[in-house]
């Protein structure tokens, strides 16, 4: 037992409680990762459970890579019989090998976002639907939402009856899984629900995984949909040893699906289940602690718990106020720029989170500005660039020849001079023949007037045959290397000469790479494996941990991560919360930002900062917000206000020279506003200042000022819900209240 002294008392009851449903509440920074990976080793070394017949579940990769590693170094020999993996990873091994249940084959291919739009896409021009009503995002998400409660398309289009936008929807879900099923393909959402469903209709396969699996764990509960838990149900139902861990206050996804009732009614479900509380922190200083405990406990749908640490109190959180965003990204760099610069910390101990992407692009304008290296979180996904996505087209066409898209998109790249025409009539082809678009390639010179078009069609094929042929004895990266000699994608790249395809060179060089790398440490390599691999890899699992540079990224993107220093920028009504979290009528939409908000202050480990800016460039207009209701949620003895920057900064500093009162004065009158159109209204206002008024779209607010002359009264109006507006009388429409 010595393996487990340094765990704390609700820590080592976690481990030792291996038996039947257990739901273990971790808050933020509790150790959970340490307490999974110590009961798996309790579970072999002191139950003498065989380590195959126990399952731990996480969400991402980076998260069961470090949860292999830990699980190795301290079981030791032997632990490679244990399953480490996420979701999807599990799903997939299922499906490879029973997949042919449901009519099929194991070599199926996953598809990215980029393929689903590209299939939507074809779909609505082959129902004439108007894309510009029905958005192919908007099409996906309806789906995936659907996928997400495990309701197929038929079921979709009976539920749905009556509602007419809703039918069309169902048109194309039934046309989507059609065309799936007809690549050998499958979405993200397909994972869970396919292996859902081939548990459901398949009882000797479901109790073979039960038998295999007796011990289930499964990490970051919270975030977990109702489709992942009718898959965790079925493989714990036999033997109902089931642990979970998660944090309720830390359910951040439901715009992905996630079910945070899943958590909060696990003992419904389980009405036997040990609950554990893990709520000593070893992350940050308790001044964060507190201010994340005050911030979240005015949430009602939550399990009560409250943070404390052994670690020091800390300085208190750290509150800015500024006049405008581009003042307050100025702070953030200099502050940080200051901290690199007398030692305090490295530009890899900061972060910058915000709550939308469109928050980065002042923060990384000013970092550019000072110099400083940084990394945006979020950004374009390596495997979504063109070049990748034709070359991995390519390794999915020598794969799996029955996947329609990856075919379609290669055909013609580099150029043959295979046109949209050939491409059209080769289509039409498949579809009358029931067959693939690649089948119908082989068969081109069989195609009604095709023409001169078959003929160039057959180097394409003979080229996929002939790869194909070698995937027995060639490596991914020959296999790789073959392509892009064969096709002479790089070399047409090498001509066009530009800074632009030199980088795309750099990306093709880094893929030939990742391909070497998994040729390595595989033991037997195989296409299909490297492009379920790669399917697989989520953004965050690229941010490395070894380079210095800040880091900036959405508060959705920092879930699971830690940073010593933190600045929380954009904490203003209206941004965060949105503005449209605080008009919906839902109070479960608040308390999901709050959890947001809970999430973005626990990351913090010695330093945070939170900053606001009295006004800002939103869509083009300057809009005015108060300071975020989480930030008034912190007591005032946690916080430390500094200067008040959003005045000192509004007002000019004196002229020191002819000079300076020169640009001073030069500069007011470019940016002096042009007299504004103004409504004649006709009649005295019916209210003055000081009166409270109610605006049809925000709500009820105090009158701040009237301002006279022109045609029209300018009003400002300080409105509860969304902060201050100024409008002119005669478009607000203000009714006195």
């Amino acid at each position: 037992m010595d393996t487990y002294c340094g765990l704390n008392e609700k820590q080592t009851e976690a481990v030792l409680q291996t038996e039947g449903p257990v739901l273990i509440l971790a808050g933020a920074g509790s150790g959970k990762t340490r307490v999974l990976t110590h009961r798996v080793a309790y579970l072999i070394e002191e139950k003498q459970v065989e380590p195959w017949n126990i399952l731990a579940i996480t969400f991402t990769n980076k998260a069961a890579g470090e949860m292999r590693e830990r699980v190795d170094q301290i079981v030791g020999p032997g632990s490679g019989g244990v399953w480490v993996s996420t979701f999807h990873s599990a799903c997939v091994r299922f499906l490879r090998r029973f997949i042919d249940r449901l009519g099929y084959e194991d070599n199926f291919t996953i598809y990215d976002g980029d393929d689903q739009k590209s299939m939507i896409r074809d779909i609505c021009k082959r129902l004439q639907l108007d894309t510009k009503v029905y958005k192919e995002r908007a099409l996906m998400a309806a789906i995936s939402a659907a996928k997400d409660e495990l309701i197929g398309p038929e079921a979709y289009e009976r539920i749905n009856g009556g509602d007419f936008k809703k039918e069309k929807i169902a048109q194309v879900y039934i046309e989507y899984q059609a065309q799936l099923k007809k690549s050998n393909a499958l979405d993200f959402d397909d994972l869970i629900m396919k292996t859902v469903e081939l548990f459901q209709s398949c009882p000797d396969v479901l109790e073979y995984y039960q038998d295999r699996f007796r011990y289930l764990m499964v990490d970051e509960y919270q975030d977990t949909n109702t489709a992942q838990f009718h898959l965790i149900r079925l493989l714990a139902e036999k033997y109902r040893n089931l642990c979970v861990v998660g944090d309720d206050d830390q359910s951040i996804y439901k715009f992905r699906g996630a079910n945070i009732g899943n958590i909060l009614g696990f003992e419904k479900v389980f009405p036997d289940a040990v609950v554990i509380r893990l709520e000593q922190n070893y992350r940050s200083t308790q001044n964060i602690l507190n201010s994340a405990n005050e911030v979240i406990r005015n949430n009602r749908g939550r399990k009560s718990k409250t943070l404390w640490t052994e670690n020091e109190k800390g300085e208190p959180v750290h509150f800015r106020k500024f006049l405008t965003g581009f003042e307050e990204a100025e702070y953030i760099v200099g502050n940080i720029s200051r901290k690199v610069g007398n030692g305090t910390c490295k530009y890899s101990d900061c972060a910058i989170l915000y709550r939308t992407n469109a928050q980065s692009r002042l923060f990384e304008e000013k970092l550019l500005m000072g110099n400083i290296p940084y990394k945006l979180v979020g950004g374009v996904n390596f495997y979504a660039r063109k070049e990748i996505k034709d070359l991995l087209s390519y390794l999915k066409t020598v794969d799996n020849a029955r996947d329609d898209l990856a075919v379609s998109r290669i055909i013609n790249v580099p150029k043959r001079g295979i046109g949209a025409t050939t491409i059209g009539r080769v289509q039409t082809y498949a579809a009358e023949q029931g067959i693939t678009f690649y089948e119908a390639l082989k068969m081109a010179e069989e195609i009604p007037g095709l023409g001169r078009g078959a003929v160039k069609v057959q180097p394409f094929v003979t080229f996929i045959q002939t790869l194909r042929s070698q995937v027995g004895y060639l490596s991914v990266s020959q296999i790789l290397k073959e392509i892009i000699e064969q096709t002479g994608y790089v070399s047409e790249l090498e001509a066009e000469g530009t800074d632009e395809a030199k980088g795309r060179i750099e990306n093709i060089d880094e893929l030939i790479s990742k391909a070497a790398a998994y040729d390595e440490v595989t033991e037997h390599p195989q296409l299909s494996e490297f492009l379920e691999e790669v399917a697989l890899v989520a953004e965050i699992d690229a941010v490395d941990d070894e380079q210095d540079r800040v880091l900036l990224m959405t508060l959705h993107s920092a879930k699971g991560l830690e940073f010593p220093q933190v600045y929380l920028a954009g904490m203003e009504d209206g941004i965060f919360p949105s503005y449209m979290t605080i008009m919906s009528d839902d109070p479960d939409e608040l308390e999901e930002e709050r959890r947001l908000c809970y999430v973005g202050i626990t990351r913090a480990m010695k330093d945070l900062t939170l900053t606001c800016a009295q006004q800002r460039m939103i869509r083009g207009e300057t809009q005015y917000n108060k300071v975020s209701r989480f930030v008034r949620e912190i007591p005032r003895e946690l916080v430390e206000l500094g200067k008040d920057r959003a005045k000192s900064q509004a007002e000019p500093s004196p002229a020191r020279s002819s000079y300076d009162k020169l640009k001073r004065d030069l500069r007011a009158k470019i940016f002096q506003q042009p007299e504004p159109f103004k409504v004649n209204t006709g009649q005295p206002l019916d209210y003055q200042a000081g009166d409270r008024v109610q605006h049809r779209k925000f709500g009820i607010g105090t009158v701040k000022e009237i301002v006279g002359g022109g045609k029209d009264y300018e009003v400002t109006v300080d409105f509860e819900k969304v902060g201050i507006k100024k409008m002119f009388a005669g478009f607000a429409k203000l009714k006195k209240v």
